[in-house]
């Protein structure tokens, strides 16, 4: 049914090569959609028209990336990809400086083609007059599709091996492309993003930005640039090595064609924009793949505040449905805490997701709750009301003891008093938020580093934001989220060891927790 009744024509000055027949005037093209004197230069496209027309489609920008990078080294080899741009009633002068950033800054051997996808803008010609330029080609849709269905009819026709997308007011940074393409090709289940440079919607300056960001979101879906957690960034010696990222902003990215088709390309019963970025990611992560953020590869963004089109339903109502699709097909019993973080989407309509369930089933992808435990967990679930429990083993319970002379808390094992429902105080422990948590002291080890097994666990004053205190239910076993290492009941003390599903001593039960 979606293949019936998307309409689209493949636009190229020659069928075959997509070589210009005369050459491009881009003097002509520019001054064509120049603004009239007076004209408010954010109000068409959100951002200042004004300037990005004054700016030069070659102008130079600054490379942003570390200092490590340029003696960085890539395979001679590396696939050839086809850049799938979509838009609707751009500026030509940002559309154009997209193009030409891709075509001046990228080896021609790696550049199959730019297909640019018009998602049934005003004027035909604003993507019509750029397939004068060698390697570009229009594909123009009959009506408005929105992003998600444009980007796949896009990825569809494209040539290449690999998938390159990107949105249509950018500016590709020195080597953008080559240590993308080196990670896919290492790898084809990779889904790869470069790290987002700013360009100003006010006057059009290419501003670097931090290094140290992956992406997150809230229980709403709510996309976020989040802080790389302090203990990754300890340990990331390298600032040339990937960051994993639980999910993509979505707008530009790197993707092998075959596995972008073999995990159901996008969901495209969503509309215009929004979400898509949520679903895909969940989608890579918990079938078999990964994101990463690549810091070599930097390109410049527009960010607006507003967008400057219109949404058939409205642009909550839109992102709603996309959304709501998302936490449907993905988010098994945790998207009771997206309907709590965002009401009005319950009894909004969103369609049918059956296909998308069906194939989910097909591909044996993993839970969202595994997501939660191996890609996110610092996504905290939301904890209402949590009765205390006891953490036990055989006949002995954990518990505090006391404090020393120095003034440390003290924690061991003790025989079980009391019942699980109502603990004496000293053995009655909170298991929430990643915490194991007991009148404002929890547990932590005293080293989260894997090659230190043995590193005695102790009790602290709480600090959410503390990795050593963060914890895990792995089966009967309690891991440490950073370390990846167990508690473990040794003789004298408690302490953090190499996680073994025979041992015994790492054996616990949590109750009355479930």
């Amino acid at each position: 049914p979606y293949g019936q009744r998307f309409k689209s024509r493949l636009l190229t000055s020659d069928p075959v090569t997509g070589t210009p027949s005369k050459g491009f005037d881009e003097k002509a093209y520019l001054s064509a959609k120049q603004l009239k004197p007076g004209e408010d230069p954010y109000r068409q496209h959100a951002f200042n028209q004004l300037e990005s027309d004054k700016l030069s489609p070659d102008r130079p920008i600054r490379d942003t990336r570390h200092y490590s990078c340029p003696s960085m080294s890539y395979s001679l080899d590396l696939p050839a990809t086809s850049v799938i741009i979509t838009f609707h009633n751009e500026a030509r002068s940002t559309l154009l400086r997209t193009v030409k950033s891709v075509l001046n800054r990228t080896p021609a051997s790696l550049i199959q083609e730019i297909i640019l996808v018009d998602d049934f803008s005003s004027d035909p010609e604003d993507c019509l007059l750029l397939t004068r330029i060698p390697k570009v080609k229009c594909l123009r849709n009959d009506r408005r599709e929105g992003l998600i269905r444009s980007r796949v009819r896009g990825a569809d026709v494209a040539a290449a091996a690999i998938l390159t997308f990107l949105d249509s007011h950018c500016e590709v940074n020195t080597e953008w492309l080559q240590p993308m393409l080196q990670r896919v090709k290492e790898d084809h289940t990779r889904v790869v993003s470069p790290i987002i440079d700013v360009i100003s919607l006010d006057n059009f300056a290419y501003l670097a930005a931090s290094a140290d960001l992956r992406g997150g979101f809230d229980w709403s879906l709510h996309f976020k640039w989040e802080q790389i957690p302090l203990e990754q960034k300890i340990t990331r010696t390298d600032p040339t090595r990937p960051i994993r990222t639980p999910v993509i902003a979505g707008g530009i990215f790197v993707i092998d064609k075959a596995w972008f088709n073999h995990l159901g390309k996008y969901d495209a019963q969503m509309d215009i924009w929004g979400g898509e970025n949520f679903e895909l990611s969940f989608r890579v992560w918990m079938c078999g793949g990964s994101l990463e953020i690549v810091p070599c590869s930097r390109v410049g963004h527009v960010f607006r505040k507003r967008h400057p089109y219109n949404f058939p339903e409205g642009n909550a109502l839109t992102y709603i449905r996309n959304t709501k699709r998302t936490a449907e097909v993905w988010m098994d019993e945790y998207k009771q805490y997206y309907y709590e973080a965002r009401p009005s989407a319950i009894g909004k309509a969103f369609g049918s997701v059956a296909t998308r369930i069906e194939q989910r089933k097909k591909m044996n992808c993993k839970s969202f709750r595994w997501y939660l435990e191996n890609v996110y967990p610092e996504l905290t679930v939301p904890v209402k009301e949590v009765l205390p429990g006891i953490i036990k083993q055989g006949v002995n319970c954990l518990e505090s003891q006391g404090q020393n002379t120095a003034g440390d808390f003290l924690l061991g094992m003790g025989i079980c008093r009391g019942s699980a429902k109502s603990p004496p105080p000293a053995q009655a422990w909170l298991f929430t938020d990643h915490l194991i948590q007991q009148q404002g002291k929890c547990l932590a080890a005293t080293s989260t580093l894997m090659s230190s097994p043995g590193s005695p666990v102790t009790l602290q004053v709480c600090n959410p934001r503390e990795g050593k205190q963060k914890w895990r239910r792995k089966g009967t076993s309690i891991q440490h989220s950073v370390s990846g290492l167990c508690l473990e009941n040794k003789p004298g003390q408690l302490a953090t060891s190499k996680c073994q599903a025979d041992a015994q001593a790492q054996q616990w039960q949590l109750l009355p927790h479930t």
